[in-house]
């Protein structure tokens, strides 16, 4: 999708090209990198997840050979996770990776797709299976969990434990999941679709009711909600209710009227950080339209009778919640808004951006610089000769913070990390990473990060959280024995935690005299087990008054060998009499499995 979003600033800058700082642009659609369908969120950890299909350039028809990952805390700024499955995920799938949904259950994520049985050629559903939320996925059963020819599977569990697939397309079907999420107990039972359940469609005696596909099952208060798309071609999104998981169904109304450019519609709903959020796809990316669409979301709030209030979709989107901290790590793939850059996997791990070339950019929304920030580092790799980041507040042309200056490494993966001073960031502002250079692709970036702070903002409190200079400032919380590693997150270096005779047991820092009572503390780290998957967290031990406490500062997350998971968290530390120790280190919550550690840091919120 090179450029598209790109071609898209400039249709809106060139209303106030004689300004010299345009004004933020809008939010929605909330990936621009690629056309993204079908969107499934979940909230996991402080998360959402929103997992999408991806259309391909240029499609004519739902060409999708893949799925992808995105996630945010702020639902403004979205992190790119990539593809974690795909088509050749199944041995048994040979086509049209469409709409599905992820669900969390005993530790694992499970992911429902629709996909083309090539020993049949019907559709069938499919199972992912992940001890991640971002992946990898791998195929859960090696053969479809049910197959009638029909698509878009949503997972619903109720508050008793009960889980239930629903799907359909032109009907409404539903099987009872037993606890294993990979089968079902009982036979395959079709909802009526009467027109007092699913609305009266008029001029088309085969389809009576307003119920098209994509259903979207969820329990609020209570009652029980289906939003679906209605009424093909275009689709719109209504939506019915029951007493009961399986019915009886009464329809409700619309949600979203027809608009936006895309002849389908796919909604998913979930609540967040005290919010509401509907999210659905548009075809609002240049090039975009049925074949080529975009998901986007909107906040909204139910009416007192619990009913769906009429939403529209808008360029703005969400509302942010809270800020975003730059004196942490931040991959490069965090965006609220890009223009022509693209991302791809790195070598590193996650992904970077790349295909960046002169005046491209990458906005992140709502950055919280707090007393000031003193200096950026970026993490980069070029084949060429470089270019420049410029640090641009509140527009791509507005107030120049700092400019580091990339040189080539000899390599698109071959990665160095470089550092310039910063000055004038303080407070709140829009950051804008505009990029410069000759013709051509310039350089890729990794993550990055800046330091300096005060005020309510900070640095990172850990000396050498990168790991970058091994062991240095690192000690084990207990038994155990500490080693760098090449196994690395970000960098070169990680830490390697072995020998633990306890859960408790792991990677440390002293404090102490770092800490204030009374202040909240943000704290992130990047964790990948050797073996297993136990759970990590994030705990802060504090000894005052001859009384230790425990504090924990990042929750129970699990970790896999496969990947590097990021724990994060704040919590607020107070304590009574003279500080006497404090020390940061990251556990397990059972088991004594060897893991790695980097990236780790702990600082004033």
């Amino acid at each position: 999708m090179r450029r598209l979003a790109g071609l898209l600033l400039l249709i809106g800058a060139a209303i106030v090209v004689a300004g010299p700082t345009p004004p933020a642009r809008a939010d929605n659609p909330i990936v621009q990198t690629v056309y993204t369908a079908d969107p499934a969120p979940l909230v996991y950890d402080g998360r959402v997840y929103l997992y999408t299909g991806h259309d391909e350039d240029n499609s004519t028809y739902f060409t999708m050979k893949e799925w992808r990952v995105y996630s945010s805390a702020d639902m403004v700024n979205w992190t790119d996770h990539g593809s974690p499955m795909s088509l050749a995920t199944f041995s048994w799938a040979s086509a049209n990776a469409w709409a599905g949904q992820v669900v969390n259950r005993n530790g694992r994520f499970y992911w429902y797709v629709p996909v083309t049985n090539r020993a049949t050629g019907r559709m069938a559903i499919g199972v992912g299976v992940s001890s991640s939320p971002t992946g990898p996925f791998t195929d859960a059963i090696g053969r479809p969990l049910v197959e009638n020819n029909e698509i878009d599977p949503t997972v619903f569990i109720d508050d008793n434990g009960q889980a239930y697939l629903y799907w359909g397309n032109p009907n409404l079907w539903y099987v009872r999941l037993n606890t294993d999420m990979i089968s079902y107990s009982g036979g395959v039972t079709q909802i009526p679709l009467t027109t007092s359940g699913f609305g009266t469609r008029t001029g088309n005696a085969s389809r009576p009711t307003l119920y098209e596909e994509g259903p979207w099952v969820y329990k609020r208060n209570g009652l029980y909600y289906n939003v679906f798309a209605a009424k093909c071609c275009s689709e719109f999104i209504g939506y019915s209710t029951a007493p009961g998981p399986t019915g009886p169904w009464t329809y409700r109304g619309t949600v979203m009227p027809t608009q936006g450019g895309s002849f389908t519609n796919h909604a998913g709903v979930v609540d967040f950080n005290g919010g509401s959020y509907f999210f659905y796809h548009n075809g609002a990316l240049p090039g975009g339209g049925g074949y080529t669409r975009s998901v986007a979301v909107e906040k909204f709030s139910y009416n007192a009778d619990g009913t769906i209030p009429t939403i529209t979709m808008t360029s703005g989107g969400a509302p942010q919640v809270g800020t975003l901290d730059p004196y942490v790590r931040q991959e490069a793939e965090t965006i609220a808004w890009e223009t022509g850059v693209e991302t791809e996997p790195s070598s590193e791990g996650g992904m970077n951006v790349g295909w960046i070339e002169n005046n491209d950019s990458i906005k992140v929304k709502g950055v919280a610089f707090g007393g000031g920030a003193t200096s950026f580092t970026a993490r980069v790799a070029s084949a060429t000769s470089g270019g420049r980041i410029e640090l641009h507040v509140d527009g791509v042309n507005g107030p120049l913070v700092g400019t580091c200056t990339v040189a080539g490494t000899g390599g698109w993966q071959s990665w160095t990390s470089v550092t310039c001073p910063v000055s004038g960031a303080t407070g709140t502002h829009d950051l804008y990473l505009k990029f410069a250079g000759g013709s051509g692709n310039l350089f890729n970036v990794n993550w990055w990060q800046f330091t300096g702070g005060g005020g309510s903002g900070g640095g990172n409190l850990l000396v050498n959280g990168t790991a970058e200079s091994g062991t240095s400032g690192w000690s084990m919380f207990g038994s155990g024995t500490l080693s760098a590693s090449g196994t690395a997150h970000g960098g070169s270096q990680s830490l390697l935690v072995t020998g633990r005779t306890a859960a408790w047991n792991g990677a440390a820092q002293d404090v102490t005299g770092k800490l204030v009572s009374g202040r909240t503390y943000s704290a992130s780290a990047w964790v990948r087990s050797a073996s297993g998957t136990p759970s990590a967290k994030v705990m802060l031990a504090v000894t005052a008054g001859g009384t230790t406490s425990y504090v924990q500062l990042a929750p129970a997350t699990a970790v896999n060998a496969g990947g590097w998971t990021q724990l994060s968290g704040t919590a607020s530390v107070s304590w009574t009499g003279t500080l006497t120790g404090a020390t940061f280190y990251v556990e397990t919550t059972a088991g004594t499995d060897n893991f790695y550690l980097d990236d780790a840091s702990l600082q004033i919120s």
